[in-house]
């Protein structure tokens, strides 16, 4: 029997390999995804688009689905009025990003789901995000009719937002130089530690999402600074995070935020760009203070991402694990006091509930989120007791559901997640696997023409990359150089940056568009320059840029980079959380910033004396032979292998051991 007979309604999402998408494919809504042939449909009925965006993963998403996409009399009056096409944010977020704004704009809030009704060309006039059941249905009748009798007033709200969204998006290229000031970011900083929860850590607010690029900054300033408070509340931070509700106590690695102030509560979904990026920052952190809890997040997370999350048979990553299991959010996660009595000796009960905070007042809806109060060393023996029973008895449970298409951009994350670790912690299985998944991006995501493809799923690699994919691929490759000195990255990383230049950049901006321009023309070509849980891709690639503006000897690129600072300045300067990436960008500019080069044939093993440091303010280069790179051309002695340290080309004599210079790098 087909399945389309199995169900009462099959739509054409049933075609799609996003799960997502194919989880509202027997909706009796008549779903499209978005295509060129949707569109073109809309406009020869001449009929409203319903664009409704979401994700796999997306507690909200699956409520509304249940209370009104699978109601027969919903889907009556979206099918009536409306071309109703649904969106995968994660596969599109070209697509999102456009009508997140708008709704943005119309609401002053956004988030998912999210539902915007557009003209039959895309133009957008009404939208939202979360709708129960009844406000849904009046408020598309209410727009129906709108459409139906004054479609001259849906026109002229069409045009007003669709101006709106275009001025968001509008970077002016400046016409002055960047001028780099130290008490710029000074100030920033100033006005950003009267947001810190200097008692639980994190910004003083719920929900409390951990935002890896702002801690990476915030400790490069703190350090560079001198600034003990800063590095301090950083520190202060990464421990309340791991002691927290949003680490999986048991299994390791990350939820996607807390809903409370406390990072007791979490929601429950846990994301592969999350994982990698705190892989990244808690390694790294490790460099700067040796915190064994750092240590134990960082080899617990990667425990947990191979075993949950990874594709054998692909080496690549899954996007996503739901929050919801049985029907309910967070069951997979938590615990009764008579599942875990089954699982804890008696004699250990006391020792057990004191450690991980289980008492009545302790609860959330009747069961308990584990989550530590401190890390003592003398309950090492409890934990290494207890947690591969938790770990077993919570197997048998029915799983979150797994958004299992593999998405350059993420993996790209947790490459440089893995390259870190390695270099934290010398552990040659994390580089072998950064290795095998940087291998599938290049192989399997990468076109004859030199591009990325986005999306993988089964075999089948779908969409054209955005700027993201590109930008997050190179940071990966240029990671994996300086790990390993092999020039393929290096050069690989090269190609991808050409052919950004090439698709992406707006000689008329000085930044590069979120879509290249061999894609598909949507009614805004958007520029993502705000960093966000996911640092802005314009950012991504302007730090990569000043990177290989030093391997390559390219001023040109310093000077892109410089342009693209200042562009953004004027944002930075009002919210320094929204523009963290850039901010760290900003000190490399105020320098001092080095090239560490090292060269000979024990340069792989001697490389580990400049990652025995916390050392952010300087890249690296290196060979175990002659090379004709910019920074190593010349360097090679027979028989020895040194150290050279630069200055905007001016090095110091070379040495046989490296030396943090006295500038940076010291700890508080």
């Amino acid at each position: 029997m087909s399945e389309k007979n199995d169900h009462a309604h099959t739509n054409a999402l049933i075609n799609e390999t996003s799960p997502y998408l194919l989880q509202h494919a027997h909706n009796p809504v008549d779903w499209h995804p978005w295509t060129p042939e949707t569109l073109e449909k809309a406009k020869k009925e001449n009929k409203l688009l319903l664009i409704s965006v979401g994700y796999s993963s997306c507690h909200w998403c699956h409520v509304m689905e249940r209370e009104s996409f699978e109601d027969e009399d919903v889907a009556e009056v979206m099918n009536e009025h409306y071309i109703c096409i649904k969106v995968d944010r994660e596969e599109r977020p070209d697509v999102d990003q456009i009508y997140m704004n708008a709704v943005q704009l119309m609401t002053r809030r956004g988030g998912w789901p999210l539902n915007c009704v557009t003209l039959p060309d895309g133009r957008p006039i009404w939208g939202g995000t979360y709708f129960p059941k009844h406000q849904w249905v009046h408020s598309l009748e209410q727009v129906a009719a709108l459409w139906a009798n004054e479609p001259e007033k849906a026109e002229e709200y069409a045009v007003r937002l669709t101006e709106g969204v275009q001025m968001m998006e509008l970077i002016e290229r400046p016409k002055d130089p960047l001028k780099p000031k130290a008490e710029f970011v000074d100030s920033i900083v100033e006005n950003w530690k009267k947001g810190f929860d200097l008692q639980r850590g994190g910004p003083d607010r719920a929900p409390k999402f951990p935002m890896p690029t702002n801690y990476e900054f915030l400790l490069r300033y703190g350090v560079r600074q001198n600034d003990s408070a800063v590095v301090k509340h950083v520190h202060h931070t990464l421990r309340k995070m791991v002691l927290s509700g949003i680490y999986d106590q048991v299994g390791g690695g990350w939820a996607r935020y807390a809903t409370d102030p406390e990072w007791k509560i979490p929601h429950f979904e846990k994301m592969l760009y999350d994982n990698g990026q705190l892989i990244e920052l808690y390694s790294i952190a490790f460099r700067q203070q040796a915190d064994p809890l750092y240590a134990e997040a960082v080899h617990q997370s990667i425990e947990f991402a191979m075993r949950e999350m990874y594709d054998e048979s692909s080496g690549s990553f899954y996007s996503a694990l739901d929050a919801d299991s049985e029907g309910e959010e967070g069951a997979f996660y938590t615990w009764t006091e008579e599942e875990l009595r089954h699982v804890v000796r008696p004699e250990r009960w006391a020792e057990f509930t004191d450690y991980y905070n289980i008492a009545p007042q302790a609860q959330w809806e009747g069961k308990y989120i584990l989550h530590r109060t401190n890390d003592s060393p003398e309950h090492k023996q409890l934990r290494e007791e207890v947690l591969p029973k938790l770990l077993k008895a919570r197997s048998k449970r029915e799983r979150p559901g797994l958004d299992d298409k593999s998405l350059t951009s993420w993996n790209a994350l947790m490459v440089s997640g893995l390259a870190a670790a390695y270099r934290t912690f010398d552990k040659s299985e994390y580089l072998e696997q950064a290795r095998r998944t940087a291998r599938w991006m290049l192989e399997q995501q990468g076109t004859d023409a030199g591009g990325l493809m986005r999306s993988y799923k089964q075999g089948k690699s779908s969409i054209d990359g955005f700027l993201d994919d590109y930008a997050l691929s190179i940071k990966a490759y240029l990671d994996l150089y300086e790990c390993t000195f092999d020039e393929r990255y290096l050069q690989q990383a090269h190609q991808w940056a050409l052919y950004c230049f090439d698709h992406f950049f707006s000689d008329e901006r000085g930044m590069f568009y979120y879509t290249s321009n061999n894609g598909e023309a949507l009614v805004v070509r958007s520029m993502e320059t705000s960093d966000n849980v996911i640092p802005a891709s314009n950012s991504v690639m302007a730090h990569q840029l000043y990177r290989l503006g030093f391997h390559y000897d390219r001023r040109s690129y310093r000077d892109t980079v410089r342009q693209m600072l200042n562009a953004v300045e004027p944002q930075m300067e009002h919210y320094g959380e929204g523009y963290s990436n850039w901010l760290s960008l900003y000190l490399n500019e105020l320098g001092p910033f080095y090239e560490v080069v090292v060269i000979g044939p024990q340069a792989l093993n001697m490389r580990k004396q400049i990652d025995a440091h916390y050392f952010p303010f300087g890249l690296s280069a290196g060979s175990v032979s002659p090379s004709k790179l910019p920074l190593l051309t010349g360097r090679f002695v027979d028989g020895k292998t040194l150290f050279y340290l630069c200055e905007e080309g001016a090095c110091q004599l070379p040495t046989e051991e490296f030396e943090v210079p006295q500038a940076i790098g010291h700890k508080l």
